[in-house]
């Protein structure tokens, strides 16, 4: 099941809710920072060095693990810290809506137990789920491995900031996925390091968070954040 379950997962059919989020690229482009493809070019990469490769993706390797082991105990610590690692208000909502939206519509297309056990906590408050950690939660329990499962995550949120471009530049469809094919070549090695790393999340990208943060005070706006 793990193949097809992965392309269940990552297809932009999947109704994670992620189309309603640009992650603070709405606000660069309004600002005039992300103009065209180059910059736009560097705002992807800035986002596998930084979000994906030093906070989000760490903790899906190790809530990976710890769903396995059914550790829900480090799986509430890690979700409460990647969460805390998020300045923007808006972003830490919009993180929580799509991992509770992944968790719980994968638990009733694909039902597991201890995905059961995950959106009960949700429910109760103890767990978001944040996206990463519900993402490894979905990969653990459908048989993927756990290094797909980053690279699946890298994929996913490499893919929604081409989306999000899509609609808010100037931008092809060639052009667009010329920069992401350009940036998920580069997942692979940023996934090494994670592995050889093998630490909990931090983060420090304060120019993609500045601009989360202002996202709120645009005058008008496709995206929630």
């Amino acid at each position: 099941m793990s193949l097809l379950a992965l392309l269940h997962l990552c297809d932009s059919l999947f109704p994670l809710g992620g189309f309603a989020y640009s992650d603070g690229l709405e606000a660069a482009t309004a600002s005039g920072a992300i103009a065209d493809a180059a910059a736009l070019g560097g705002w992807m990469d800035v986002c596998l060095d930084g979000p994906i490769a030093s906070s989000e993706g760490p903790t899906v390797l190790l809530a990976w693990s710890a769903f396995h082991e059914k550790d829900w105990n480090t799986i509430a610590e890690l979700d409460a810290e990647v969460t805390a690692l998020r300045p923007s208000a808006a972003a830490r909502r919009a993180s929580r809506a799509m991992g509770l939206r992944l968790a719980g519509t994968w638990q009733a297309l694909y039902p597991d137990a201890g995905l059961a056990v995950l959106v009960a906590c949700a429910r109760d408050g103890t767990i978001g789920p944040a996206l990463p950690v519900a993402f490894a939660a979905v990969c653990a329990s459908s048989g993927i491995d756990r290094r797909t499962s980053v690279e699946a995550f890298a994929y996913n949120r490499l893919a929604a900031t081409v989306s999000a471009a899509m609609r808010l530049m100037p931008l092809g469809q060639t052009e667009a996925h010329r920069l992401l094919a350009g940036t998920l070549a580069r997942v692979p090695e940023a996934v090494d390091a994670m592995v050889a790393r093998n630490a909990r999340a931090e983060s420090f990208a304060p120019a993609m968070d500045v601009a989360a943060m202002s996202q709120q005070y645009l005058h008008s706006r496709l995206f929630r954040s």
